[in-house]
């Protein structure tokens, strides 16, 4: 999976009457004997008891997913097409013989959903083994 990074910032109210142990630097909070000056206004200017204080999560995003298709042609047995579905994708009789008639009667047909990579590799075998074979069989990738 691949990892993003993600910058959270949160706000944060800081009570300057109540001390805490450490501030962000790690720090006393009243370094030097002196509390922090006070603003009359609340408007957020220095000294009004409001920090910023940022941290970095990591968060992990799902990858694209790509669908590899097979492409209908005139030489191309259907024999030949459910061992390639067999082979390459792992489907069973039946769904291997699902899959070669809808492209068979609709021009194209999903074999599978995979990760950019998976789905490129798929390709290649697939349009390697039509070749070797003498096959003019199409086996294309779209994002989905």
């Amino acid at each position: 999976m691949r990892k993003a990074e993600v910058t959270v910032i949160d706000d944060l109210m800081l009570d300057s009457r109540v001390p805490s142990s450490v501030d962000e630097r790690g720090a006393p909070p009243y370094a030097g004997g002196k509390e922090p000056r006070k603003s009359g206004g609340g408007d957020g200017g220095p000294g009004s008891g409001t920090a910023l204080i940022t941290r970095t999560r990591t968060q992990t995003r799902r990858p694209n997913m790509y669908r590899v298709l097979l492409l209908n042609d005139d030489y191309t047995t259907q024999e030949f097409v459910v061992i390639v579905l067999r082979k390459y994708f792992n489907k069973s009789l039946e769904e291997a013989t699902r899959i070669m008639l809808h492209v068979h009667n609709h021009g194209v047909g999903e074999c599978g959903v995979y990760t950019y990579e998976v789905a490129e590799t798929k390709v290649t075998q697939v349009m390697d083994y039509a070749r070797k074979h003498q096959h003019p069989l199409q086996c294309i990738m779209e994002k989905k």
